[in-house]
């Protein structure tokens, strides 16, 4: 047990903690004074790190091979819980992502599948030890894997974690020596899907919105059209893009101040708490705020990376580098929209954004770094 601990990263670790501090002070800052419904935010997080800490030290004696040896099981798992969505699951904001544990603690086991499909795919691709990917029984394997979920996801509908296994994907047949012309077929296929949708959503713009607001998805129809014909979309539609860059450039250079931020922008801003806590950062702590954030998240991969080349088992390098892609595009995605140069979606931005289902499964993502960091030379001689 001692031998194990001797091998924590401690970076990591102190990086992690970093987060921890930050987020407990902006989620305070996001909640006060918005009533009864949000006191405490800020308690409710450290609770949260402190079973997130707890979680990662156990994943260290916990050997992820074993997650490798069953990874159809846990594909498995992970359909069944989103399948099961469709008859049980509880409805939030028009998408039906949730399981109801209690009254207060809900689940969403879209996160959990980011994990259970990264193993899938490190477990697949794995099988080639580095050899490039074959077309027929790789990549369309891998491609029929990952759509399922994908379509499952987008069935809630929950786009920004639809849009998050892509990229997982995508980054983990980079890694995996996907040939250059399966590459550009996939790059074709992409573009043209993207051409194909965005002609269609403006030639039939009408019945789409019609039809989601029939749904009860209206909001859908918004976000879209805002990111594509910003020209177009009404002040209602631009509101909270709006507000939200507003909310950020004021805080200039060095921000408002902790506590300080323009409530007249930010009250307009739904969620400031979760997904639109970047628009506290950058109102009170500025441009520099912003830059030590994502200074901590640079480390954060950069240390992750340096693990991965690090490993002797190139499946243990493939899982780091999932988890490395799902974490740098959630970042880019929640400051891009808060930004102006993303579409608005329900993505959270890690480690800080107030939730107890993100933070505990990326916790238990980091806890898997640390376990194959624990265990990457044991049994190397062991025939797998």
């Amino acid at each position: 047990m001692l031998n194990k601990l001797k091998k924590l990263d401690w970076g990591i670790l102190l990086l992690m903690g970093v987060l921890m501090v930050i987020s407990t002070f902006v989620v305070r800052s996001a909640t006060i004074g918005q009533g009864p419904a949000y006191e405490n935010y800020d308690v409710k997080t450290m609770v949260f790190y402190g079973a997130g800490f707890l979680v990662m030290i156990a994943c260290v004696f916990f050997d992820y091979r074993i997650l490798l040896k069953t990874w159809m099981y846990l594909y498995g798992l992970g359909l069944l819980m989103l399948v099961g969505l469709l008859f049980f699951g509880v409805t939030i904001n028009g998408a039906t992502s949730w399981y109801r544990i209690t009254d207060s603690l809900m689940f969403q086991p879209a996160e959990l599948e980011k994990i259970f499909l990264i193993i899938t795919l490190a477990a697949v691709i794995g099988r080639r030890q580095g050899e490039p990917l074959s077309f027929k029984t790789d990549v369309l394997l891998i491609a029929v894997l990952s759509f399922v979920p994908f379509l499952l996801v987008m069935a809630q509908p929950d786009l920004g974690n639809a849009i998050i296994y892509l990229f997982i994907v995508l980054g983990m047949l980079w890694i995996g020596n996907v040939r250059y012309l399966h590459v550009l077929i996939g790059l074709a296929a992409i573009i043209g899907v993207l051409v194909l949708s965005v002609t269609l959503f403006n030639t039939y713009s009408t019945e789409i919105k019609d039809y989601l607001e029939d749904q009860g998805k209206g909001h859908w129809h918004t976000r879209i059209n805002t990111f594509i014909n910003p020209e177009m979309a009404t002040a209602d539609e631009k509101h909270q893009s709006e507000k939200s860059m507003i909310a950020i450039g004021s805080g200039g250079l060095t921000g408002d101040g902790y506590l300080q931020g323009d409530s007249k922008n930010r009250k307009f801003i739904p969620y400031p708490y979760s997904d639109s806590i970047f628009v506290v950062i950058g109102e009170e702590f500025g441009f520099q705020g912003s830059a030590v954030l994502l200074l901590v998240y640079f480390l954060l991969v950069y240390r992750m990376i340096i693990i991965a080349f690090q490993c002797y088992d190139i499946r243990a390098s493939y899982i780091i580098i999932g988890i490395a892609s799902m974490f740098v595009f959630q970042i880019f995605q929640n400051i891009g929209m808060m930004i102006g140069i993303m579409p608005i979606t329900g993505i959270t931005l890690p480690f800080v954004s107030y939730g107890g289902t993100s933070l505990m499964l990326n916790m238990l993502s980091i806890g898997i770094v640390l376990s194959i960091r624990a265990h990457q030379y044991e049994h190397m001689s062991e025939d797998e």
